[in-house]
């Protein structure tokens, strides 16, 4: 309840429990799972209650080298580190981003829109911009749209084209409608393609833009709307 309340992340409600330093309705809390009322339960940590925050919704233009968590037993940076100073309460990667990939992450602290976002049966579209050691031909690219076999997983892209080319490498559009763990880099290693950059752009209809790298900004209402109706849609066909 205390994620969903957007106070902390889950990993970080269930320390503070295993600690002792949360209390419902005075009492000290021991199971993370225990069912909670937010409309009458008190909820407080180190004595101090907390409430429902206000839902904020933004995208990050993570650049390349930021993981994508709270924090890192390898003290690699995190995409937090771009957030340090901006006053923002706890909010949740929505999706992940790898290490070496770029570009638009969103991130809230509403569990329930998360949810519906990243749900396996949404289908919202993710588009990418992916810099590929080689030049594509028409076969390659038909063979990406229809896809392999990967350890037990179905790797496919929904829609693949060519944006430019240099002499030796070339930039592809790839949309995806799932989220497998490294999805495209796995796809274009079974192919023999290394990714020299990997940039997403837009989720749904929700686009990047001009925002600057490392930067962030909150979302629009139109912007939230049109995600949540997009997953609400897909979840429903």
């Amino acid at each position: 309840m205390i994620s969903k309340l957007g106070a902390a992340s889950r990993t970080q409600a269930a320390k503070w429990i295993g600690e002792g330093r949360v209390t419902v309705n005075g009492r000290v809390a021991h199971d993370p799972e225990m069912p909670i009322d937010a409309t009458c339960d008190r909820i407080a940590v180190d004595g101090a209650e907390i409430s429902a925050r206000e839902r904020i919704y933004l995208m990050l233009n993570k650049p390349r080298g930021y993981v994508t968590t709270t924090s890192d037993e390898r003290g690699r940076d995190t995409v937090y580190a771009l957030l340090e100073g901006s006053g923002l309460p706890w909010l949740a990667p929505v999706g992940r981003l790898d290490k070496a990939s770029e570009g638009l992450l969103l991130l809230t602290n509403d569990s329930v829109w998360a949810a519906r976002i990243t749900a396996p049966d949404t289908e919202l579209d993710k588009t990418y911009h992916v810099q590929i050691d080689r030049l594509p031909d028409a076969a390659l690219l038909a063979a990406l749209h229809a896809g392999i076999d990967d350890r037990g997983e179905r790797l496919a892209v929904k829609s693949v084209r060519e944006l430019r080319r240099g002499d030796r490498n070339a930039w592809l559009e790839i949309v995806l409608d799932e989220g497998r763990n490294r999805q495209i880099r796995r796809l274009l290693a079974a192919f023999d393609i290394a990714v020299l950059r990997l940039v997403r752009i837009a989720v749904g209809a929700v686009s990047l833009g001009t925002l600057a790298k490392g930067a962030w900004r909150t979302l629009d209402p139109d912007e939230i709307r049109a995600l949540q109706i997009a997953s609400d849609t897909s979840q429903r066909g």
